[in-house]
């Protein structure tokens, strides 16, 4: 099913709330069974759907876990997929593999450049962007499957000024202007980048509302797990941190508890006015972390408790043979 017949859906019931949670693929054999048991509780929470992103070094391994959460889980898989050393030919290998895999949904991203490279550089025989990707998977895919897109309140890093790390008025209406691209070419949703400014957010809806663009747009939520995760998320994003915040994580970076509180604290409060200004779809950046999404979403009351155990694994047997074919993708 497609995410965005979920959310169309759920938009009917006034009081329904929809949440998601990302996921990055293991790197490390440990990691394949830490994730697998997570996935099994968080399965539990019944998300709306959740998603996988891409790593260019591994395909085959995000290609397998799309599946394993799709199939093993039954939860409704978005797998990401970027133009990010990606061939036409093997965009379409991946996007042949998913839907074989009976995946419905696609989260359509130019990419990050290249390990090592300041710049994005369009591979020969590939997509310079995520206009390119999406055009490209509506003509040859049709009406198959869901497209998301990302959708920047800050603006696309690429045109932030270096001195303050804010767009230029112009820069902003051209990333909006070229995210209505997006939509018009075939997106049906949107998935924010992080934000910690909720007005930052509520403003650019309604600017991308003033513009024509009607498809849902959902908040990306990362709720502050440790100071140092924190920090990097936030630079690699370029994020604009609000000052009580910054003052508030100072006082606190040493202890690894209270960062975590604070953490649930803000990304609650900041969920509660979104919620509050009618949008009823929250998707959390987990960065792989259970806890500080589960809690969030136990003090809005979407959840009733975090710790919940069943008898046995979803399928003890399936789960231990798909632990080892994920092992072996790694050791490759």
């Amino acid at each position: 099913m497609k995410v965005i017949e979920k959310i169309k859906a759920a938009s009917k019931e006034e009081q329904e709330v929809l949440f998601s949670f990302e996921y990055f693929p293991p790197r490390t054999q440990d990691g394949v069974d830490k994730m697998l048991e997570q996935l099994d509780r968080m399965s539990l929470h019944s998300p709306a759907y959740w998603d996988i992103t891409w790593r260019d070094s591994a395909a085959k391994l995000s290609l397998e876990m799309a599946n394993v959460m799709q199939n093993l889980f039954s939860i409704e898989t978005m797998m990401h997929l970027t133009c990010t050393k990606m061939p036409v030919e093997e965009i379409d290998h991946a996007l042949d593999t998913i839907k074989s895999q009976g995946l419905h949904n696609v989260l359509a991203l130019r990419g990050d450049p290249p390990l090592g490279q300041d710049k994005f550089v369009k591979t020969e025989g590939g997509f310079e962007c995520a206009l390119d990707l999406v055009t490209h998977i509506r003509n040859k895919y049709g009406d198959y499957f869901g497209i998301t897109i990302a959708g920047y309140p800050e603006a696309h890093p690429d045109v932030l000024r270096i001195d303050d790390g804010l767009p230029t008025s112009e820069g902003y209406q051209n990333d909006l202007a070229y995210l209505k691209r997006k939509v018009d070419a075939g997106a049906d949703l949107i998935i924010t980048q992080l934000f910690f400014d909720t007005n930052i957010f509520l403003n650019f809806v309604n600017d991308c509302r003033q513009i024509g663009i009607t498809c849902p747009i959902v908040p990306g939520i990362l709720p502050i797990n440790d100071y140092k995760g924190f920090l990097k998320m936030t630079n690699l994003c370029k994020t604009k941190i609000p000052t009580e915040i910054t003052t508030a994580l100072e006082s606190i970076k040493d202890n690894e508890e209270a960062v975590r509180a604070y953490g649930i604290h803000i990304g609650t409060e900041m969920c509660k006015k979104i919620l509050a200004h009618g949008i009823k779809t929250l998707h959390f950046y987990t960065v792989n972390k259970e806890i500080p999404a589960l809690s969030i979403l136990m003090n809005l009351g979407l959840i009733s408790e975090i710790n919940i155990s069943r008898p046995l694994p979803i399928n003890e047997e399936d789960v231990k043979k798909m632990s080892s074919e994920l092992k072996k993708m790694l050791r490759r």
